[in-house]
């Protein structure tokens, strides 16, 4: 087998794994449109926001801290404690489902029935709001995110030895692979089969189904949108806390990290805004032709094709297929 092959398999292994991780991001704002026609803007700041909590929570830091010293002439910064982990990914759970209830009841309860543009604008200006309280909250500067799902704090000795090793060997041939990529990628795919599983064999997931496809008959069947809805806003802000950890724990926690709402917009474009499974298909499409077209044709045109190879794919399907690969054809008759 020719080296260029080898290569190219593993280049395709690697895309596939980032694949998921867009996929990850896309799925916040499935969810929320498809139960309330509401394009989020804010999801890649509410990975932000996420993860700078989880940073803050586990390592004892005080909230506003460099607020309350201003106001009060204190030097306090840390309450002296290390949380584990998991119980401070179980505190910023809490803290997202709060943050979802009050998006809800504070924003969105009170903008109904309004335009989508308006209700866009509304995320625009929660983005931002978000992005400002976090700065205030945990500081600006850029933190190291150090979990147990993306270290070996939580593996026997035996474990963490053949973790530590990069380069896999499968059928006689050596592939470099990031082991923080394939736990994200697997972390990824569970996240993603729950969330299948919910949205199709649980009354709740049911409800949400229902709100997405007729508000109005949803109503007269006694399913409450409100509730509904805090539930969407909570179920993005876990996704976005899952892929604020998996992003900051490959490129730090800070500020550009809200940027990942980015890449997830060529994902919506091709799979479609309505579509679970195409969040999926189209994260994988987008990760893995990225990889392979800067592999195959980045050489020829002086590399950094990663950064606009999503975009100009996307703006192929808004031209051919504009409602995406599984999304829902829509005709408005006049």
């Amino acid at each position: 087998m020719s080296d260029n092959l080898i290569y190219a398999m593993e280049v395709t292994l690697n895309g596939l794994m980032a694949g998921v991780l867009y996929a990850l991001v896309a799925l916040g704002f499935v969810l929320i449109y498809k139960a309330s026609g509401i394009f989020n803007f804010a999801q890649g700041v509410m990975a932000l926001f996420a993860a700078m909590t989880l940073v803050g929570i586990e390592k004892g830091q005080v909230p506003f801290s460099h607020l309350i010293n201003a106001v009060l002439g204190t030097e306090v910064h840390h309450f002296g404690w290390h949380l584990h982990s998991f119980l401070a990914i179980a505190f910023t759970v809490v803290v997202m489902i709060g943050l979802a209830w009050a998006v809800q009841q504070v924003i969105f309860k009170h903008l109904v029935g309004q335009e989508p543009i308006i209700l866009f604008m509304a995320t625009i200006g929660l983005a931002y709001f978000l992005e400002g309280v976090a700065d205030l909250m945990w500081g600006s500067e850029i933190k190291n995110l150090d979990i147990c799902l993306t270290s070996n704090l939580c593996m026997p000795q035996g474990i963490n030895e053949a973790i530590d090793q990069t380069t896999y060997e499968w059928f006689g041939y050596g592939f470099f692979i990031d082991n923080l990529d394939i736990t994200a990628t697997i972390v990824a795919m569970v996240l993603v089969a729950a969330l299948v599983a919910f949205s199709q064999y649980t009354k709740q997931g049911r409800a949400m189904r229902a709100v997405a496809d007729d508000h109005q008959a949803a109503l007269s069947v006694g399913i409450s949108l409100n509730f509904i809805w805090v539930l969407v806003w909570s179920v993005a802000g876990f996704v976005a806390l899952v892929a604020g950890i998996m992003w900051g724990a490959k490129s730090g926690v800070q500020f550009s990290l809200s940027l990942i709402a980015l890449k997830a917009l060529p994902v919506l474009m091709l799979g479609g805004f309505t579509s679970i499974p195409g969040a999926i298909v189209g994260g994988l499409i987008i990760g893995v032709g990225e990889k392979l077209f800067e592999f195959a044709i980045g050489p020829m045109v002086g590399g950094a094709t990663e950064n606009w190879f999503a975009y100009v794919l996307a703006l192929l399907f808004l031209v051919f297929r504009p409602q995406g690969l599984f999304g829902e054809k829509i005709i408005e008759r006049v």
